[in-house]
């Protein structure tokens, strides 16, 4: 067991456990892993982000190394996206898909060379992502599991690129301007070791997501701190990344729900050729979509929450909801459901099934929050 985790029965802390301890956060298991849900409270939490900069410890999720001659060519077959259509440097979202077209989880792939990549996996996936791959692995390339060796640590907000200037004074040598979304630099850092800085994140927000040696993991935690960042929990992060409409593996992705059902068709390029699930989405678009993904505003009182019931208001089932809370900046009790595609209209009335009490909710358009532009 590398210094990354430690299990407490059948929970694994990462190496920023005992920094999470100190600050008195509240504690909870997710994903298998011991994880701070709170600091403070969630809605300051949130507000935080949205309008100054916090940081997650996301050292529980996972990372996969591919390289070979047949490092892209691999990718482009196991993966949705276009894997062809990055350079190096850049990062790209994406897809594992089952043969059905479900999926197994959504991927960050990093190229760093057309010969190497780098993928950032969800927490509760990873080993049955790897296995996957592994099994797929006809080109013969060379597949590693160095989950164990990164720790992940996210900076999110409107002030993450200041913050992240002071901490890496290196990176004022060139333009950020320069650091588009979906990029990432590797550099070689005396305080923090071999890093990789990506902009990508999960809020909605500007930010940046930071992979680096776990034993240097608590020194930038700290540094981060110093230069202005608030330490943020699993709780905000999920009210964050609801408002924004982002999907959730487990929520609005699921192996048994084809991935077109999702809105993300620009994450699965059909157009690109043959890759698994290709032949099973190309037949559900022709025959046409029966569900699609929309939003929720809750009408009457009361929450929504994963799994509730949808129905019309004559009373006939039509969908389910996929996640649901009320969230600090939309202020409003929102969700995400799948929902039979004649129901998707914004402004469509429906009713929720919230404990045995029907309550009004309305269709919305998606995102509920868009970041504020500068």
């Amino acid at each position: 067991m590398s210094d990354s985790e430690e299990t407490v029965g059948e929970l694994k802390r990462t190496c920023l456990f005992d920094l999470h301890k100190e600050a008195g956060a509240k504690l909870m298991g997710f994903a298998g892993w011991e994880v701070p849900v709170q600091y403070s409270n969630l809605k300051d939490e949130h507000q935080k982000v949205r309008e100054q900069a916090g940081i997650f410890d996301v050292s529980h999720m996972g990372e996969i190394s591919c390289k070979g001659s047949a490092a892209q060519s691999f990718i482009q077959r196991t993966c949705s996206n276009d894997i062809t259509r990055i350079s190096d440097g850049q990062a790209q979202y994406t897809l594992l898909l089952n043969e059905e077209g479900g999926v197994i989880d959504d991927l960050i792939v990093y190229q760093v060379s057309e010969q190497e990549f780098f993928i950032c996996a969800n927490a509760s996936n990873v080993d049955k992502d790897f296995a996957w791959l592994q099994s797929q692995n006809s080109e013969g390339v060379d597949l590693e599991n160095q989950t164990p060796d990164f720790a992940q640590i996210a900076l999110q907000g409107p002030l993450a690129q200041d913050i992240l200037l002071k901490t890496f004074p290196a990176l004022k040598d060139s333009s950020l301007g320069a650091f588009p979304f979906f990029s990432f630099r590797k550099m070689e850092e005396i305080t923090f070791g071999s890093v990789l800085i990506a902009r990508t994140g999960y809020t909605g927000e500007d930010g940046f997501e930071v992979f680096l040696p776990t034993e240097k993991a608590p020194d930038l935690w700290r540094a981060f701190l110093e230069n202005g960042a608030f330490p943020i929990g699993f709780g905000a992060r999920d009210t964050l990344r609801l408002e924004a409409a982002l999907p959730l593996h487990g929520h609005e992705l699921r192996e048994d729900l084809p991935a077109l059902t999702a809105n993300i068709s620009w994450a699965v390029k059909l157009s690109k050729g043959d890759f698994v699930g290709s032949d099973s989405l190309r037949s559900l678009k022709e025959q046409g979509l029966k569900q699609k993904l929309t939003g929720l505003e809750v009408l009457g009182r009361g929450l929504i929450r994963e799994e509730m019931k949808l129905q019309d208001l004559e009373g006939n089932s039509v969908g389910w909801v996929t996640s649901g809370t009320q969230t600090p900046t939309v202020g409003k009790a929102i969700g995400l459901a799948i929902v039979d595609k004649e129901f998707s209209k914004p402004g469509t009335k429906l009713q929720a099934d919230v404990r045995g009490r029907m309550v009004e909710v309305q269709t919305v358009k998606i995102p509920f929050y868009k970041k504020k532009q500068a």
